[in-house]
């Protein structure tokens, strides 16, 4: 069994960089300079942004509808670009601790895991097991955002 992690699309993020911060509050995002590392998770690279870099803070939905429908807050930065990573944990998720949730094909919840730092590959494994599991969805445990969606391939 394999499985995929690729970070989001920045395509659809690039327009919102180019706002006005006062543009961007209207749409409830707000532009930050990275401060700390690691410390803001980019959802498209799947690794933390550098100190100096610019990121957006915006909410995202994971889960689009039904009763696991879900959105939370995540980062998403100007440099970054999309990150794939086949049959590995990508780096911001490595390092951190993870709610795994597992979903069939109809976006139904079928079990879930918490993973240490370094422990995220065996509980993905674990959890693809399962022959209904259609993808996993990542969440950083202490903070709840979304982190990354895993795919089967």
């Amino acid at each position: 069994m394999t499985y995929r992690t690729t970070g989001l699309d920045p395509s659809r993020f690039a327009p919102l960089f180019q706002l006005p911060d006062d543009e961007l509050a209207l749409r409830s995002i707000m532009r930050i300079e990275v401060t700390e590392w690691p410390g803001f998770p980019c959802r498209i690279s799947l690794d933390d942004a550098e100190p100096g870099e610019t990121v957006l803070l915006l909410n995202h939905a994971s889960v689009e509808q039904g009763p696991y429908a879900a959105t939370h807050a995540i980062f998403v930065s100007e440099a970054a670009r999309q990150g794939r990573y086949e049959d590995e944990v990508p780096p911001a998720l490595d390092r951190r601790l993870l709610s795994l949730r597992a979903f069939d094909a109809a976006d139904m919840m079928l079990d879930a895991l918490v993973a240490g730092p370094g422990e995220a590959d065996e509980a993905i494994r674990r959890l693809f097991d399962k022959p209904a599991v259609h993808y996993i969805h990542a969440h950083n445990a202490t903070r709840g955002c979304f982190a990354a969606a895993v795919e089967r391939t």
